[in-house]
């Protein structure tokens, strides 16, 4: 069974295939600029790179330019494109429909109720779905929602302090996002150490970043909540702020509920606080140049991660391991080692040595460490794709 793994944008598609007897990866690819008059794609296969340059108006041409390329008779790597069994979309919110789903018109309309508070996720993949899902109706669709992996998280940490009635008519609830990269990251830690019993903190830090606290390879907390605007500090989204900030700040400003919350959605974050760029390597090197906005934003994500670090660790009592994965955590040297400082007495001792010269997935704790420190890679679209083959599976047998 092949399964086409689809991250989309408004203007781009990204996709992976696997062969899921093996899981091995056959191919990657994508289309940037979708829309405009010069397009630009390209797809990677046994290790050979090819680009391509045209317009492609919509996602629906690109993937068949994709399934093209795959089915090229010279370069490609599918004797047709019949072999794609699905396509698998790493989808974000839809509320109470979770899990892995086939798109429906009924899983689109759940996830258009929570476009409000999924506004950069949910429009542009289901306004591809339903292109895809017309013209490409023998290809079954895939919808693995992020909030899947966060179903065992526990009520109290799953609702907020306000009208019971809100929960219930109006789901406003902790769901949880990311969850494919913890999912992920839970099953390779469970790997990595032979055990099933662990207690894992799992720290997806990049454009968007989240802390979970997983128990048994189950979802126990997460920083993201209702949306996936709050928790730490993103790139250029706000996280964890007070909502009764906004009626002075439409006050002060003569902004609009919707403009204050464009705002935060796209013009806060790291960008907003330091004025210059949500990119912690900007950052980074803004900071060392006496930057000190730049500084002040790195700080405050930092002490973010601590926050929810050590709340998690008295949720689990502890932790067995510490992971670090996404962009930021798998490639942020500082970063990892500010989060770690000063943790001695609740058994996290980072190896200096191992932080700075890690490469990929490895151990970077120290000797006397009692928590394992780990930097793992996720692999998101291998979750999608596994999910994708349980659900086929299960609607076949």
């Amino acid at each position: 069974m092949k399964i086409l793994v689809a991250n989309l944008g408004s203007t781009s598609f990204k996709y992976r295939l696997f062969d899921m007897t093996d899981e091995r990866q056959l191919a990657r690819g994508g289309t940037e600029r979708i829309g405009a008059a010069e397009s630009r794609s390209f797809v990677e296969l046994g290790g050979q790179r090819r680009e391509f340059a045209g317009a492609v108006p919509d996602h629906a041409v690109a993937v068949r330019q994709c399934l093209a390329q795959l089915t090229d008779p010279q370069h490609g790597c599918l004797a047709s494109a019949a072999e794609v069994a699905a396509i698998g979309f790493k989808a974000v919110h839809a509320g109470a429909t979770s899990g892995a789903q086939r798109v429906t018109p009924e899983v689109l309309a759940a996830m258009e109720r929570m476009s409000r508070v999924a506004p950069a996720h949910n429009p542009p993949y289901i306004k591809a779905m339903r292109l895809l899902h017309e013209k490409l109706p023998e290809i079954p669709l895939v919808a693995a929602f992020e909030t899947g992996f966060h179903q065992t998280i526990p009520d109290r940490n799953r609702y907020y302090a306000v009208p019971f009635e809100w929960a219930q008519q109006y789901q406003v609830l902790r769901w949880g996002f990311h969850g494919a990269s913890h999912r992920y990251i839970a099953d390779r830690a469970a790997q990595l150490l032979s055990r099933t019993d662990l207690r894992i903190i799992s720290c997806h830090l990049g454009g968007s970043s989240s802390l979970c606290a997983i128990r048994n390879g189950q979802s126990q907390a997460n920083s993201l909540g209702m949306s996936p605007q709050s928790g730490i500090p993103h790139n250029n989204r706000v996280g964890d702020f007070d909502v009764f900030a906004l009626p002075l700040l439409m006050e002060a400003t003569g902004k609009s509920l919707e403009e204050l919350l464009a705002v935060l959605a796209s013009g806060s974050g790291l960008a907003g606080l330091s004025g210059t760029s949500g990119d912690v390597r900007d950052l980074e090197q803004a900071a060392a140049s006496g930057q000190t906005r730049a500084q002040l934003a790195l700080d405050v994500f930092v002490s973010s991660v601590r926050h929810y670090l050590g709340a998690y660790l008295v949720e689990l009592g502890g932790a067995d391991v510490l992971v670090f994965t996404g962009g930021i955590g798998e490639n942020g040297v500082h970063i990892r080692a500010a989060v770690c400082r000063g943790l001695e007495e609740l058994g996290i001792v980072l190896d200096a040595s191992a932080n700075a010269t890690v490469r990929g997935e490895a151990a970077i704790h120290a000797p006397d460490s009692r928590v394992q420190i780990w930097v793992i890679p996720t692999n998101e679209e291998l979750v999608v794709a596994r999910q994708a083959r349980q659900l086929l599976q299960q609607e076949r047998s």
